[in-house]
């Protein structure tokens, strides 16, 4: 390889190396961003962020619910109060009680976990790709105060083909 050659791949190495940071950059700026903005529904509802510290999360919450809401944990299938429930009413956020799901759309997905194929709202609930544990998947996040819900995958009934796999220990069940 002559000089000229190996200074232009160098000179690309470093254009695009920077290129990359920059993304990276931009992506951490709107991540951080988008905690700070309102929300607003499709219904007109304003989803102002709810921010607490780690000891006022400890303080609101049970143990679980800290490990599963703040920690991106996981209770065990079939433990939960909710993965059976058959009443009607809707499923709100347990650290926000923003509203999340409705009973309406809760079906028996034999996972052990309250399966729904749509939220109430879209702006309801946020999703990340999760990539731990060797796979792919998306998180659900509640929108407001950022808890962790579960995941949501494509493999759900009709109409959206939707599973979003929610953990009981996020939820709280508010009867109709």
């Amino acid at each position: 390889m002559t000089n000229i050659n190996f200074l232009s791949l160098f000179a690309l190495l470093i254009v695009v190396s920077i290129a990359y940071a920059c993304n990276q950059a931009k992506a951490v700026s709107q991540k951080t961003s988008d905690t700070t903005k309102e929300l607003i529904t499709s219904k007109g509802d304003t989803l102002k962020k709810v921010k607490k510290s780690e000891e006022e999360w400890k303080s609101q919450l049970s143990e679980q619910e800290f490990y599963v809401l703040r920690q991106q944990g996981t209770e065990r299938a079939f433990t939960g109060d909710y993965w059976d429930n058959k009443e009607k009413g809707t499923y709100v956020c347990k650290g926000c009680q923003l509203p999340l799901f409705s009973s309406e759309t809760k079906f028996k997905s034999g996972t052990g976990w309250p399966s729904f194929y749509i939220p109430l709202e879209e702006a309801h609930v946020a999703e990340e790709v999760d990539n731990s544990y060797g796979m792919r998947r998306v998180e659900v996040h509640c929108a407001r105060c950022n808890g962790h819900l579960g995941h949501v995958f494509d493999d759900g009934p009709k109409p959206t083909g939707l599973r979003y796999c929610i953990n009981s220990v996020s939820l709280q069940f508010e009867k109709e």
